[in-house]
């Protein structure tokens, strides 16, 4: 008697559940010490933690729109779509613990997370400011950082030669004299 492997999916969730917690954390803990608009170097010339919201999407697109209400919900909609979406993916895929479904649990923590920012208070905080060789990249934050490292993972995963399933053996011809 074979019995069924034991699902994954509560160890995946765990991971979109740590994820969340992380940001919500992060958020508040700068929120409540880090002045608005004001930062604390942390590595000079490289790393700062900063507070600013983020009324608009990934990189602050669309945060200057002249329908600022219209941006929120659209993002709020889309944010939702795609947090179910990978939701049912994770719960199609969860029996199994694989780069897709651990890029999957981190996707879903992070919009999760972002999603709780849109709909309570209307932006988000990014917090996390990096400067690479002169370059400043956009300030983000923990659950952004989880979805940019979760599709990563899914675009490697599909550049992985994918493991097949094994043919099962031919019988054998029965040869008899």
């Amino acid at each position: 008697m074979t019995f069924p492997a034991p699902r994954k999916l509560p160890w995946l969730l765990l991971i979109s559940v740590a994820i969340i917690i992380a940001d919500r954390v992060t958020k508040i803990v700068v929120s409540s010490h880090v002045p608005l608009g004001e930062g604390i170097t942390i590595i000079p010339h490289f790393l700062r933690i900063t507070h600013w919201l983020n009324e608009g999407a990934a990189f602050s697109l669309f945060a200057d729109s002249a329908s600022p209400n219209a941006v929120r919900w659209g993002l709020i909609a889309f944010s939702a779509v795609a947090a179910t979406a990978v939701f049912i993916a994770l719960i199609r895929l969860g029996s199994r613990f694989t780069l897709t479904t651990f890029a999957l649990a981190l996707v879903l923590g992070g919009a999760i997370g972002n999603l709780h920012d849109r709909i309570a208070y209307g932006s988000v905080v990014d917090f996390i400011e990096v400067h690479i060789f002169g370059y400043h990249w956009p300030d983000f934050n923990v659950a952004d950082s989880s979805i940019v490292v979760g599709a990563c993972l899914l675009l490697l995963d599909s550049l992985l030669p994918q493991k097949s399933a094994e043919e099962p053996a031919e019988p054998a011809e029965n040869h008899s004299s």
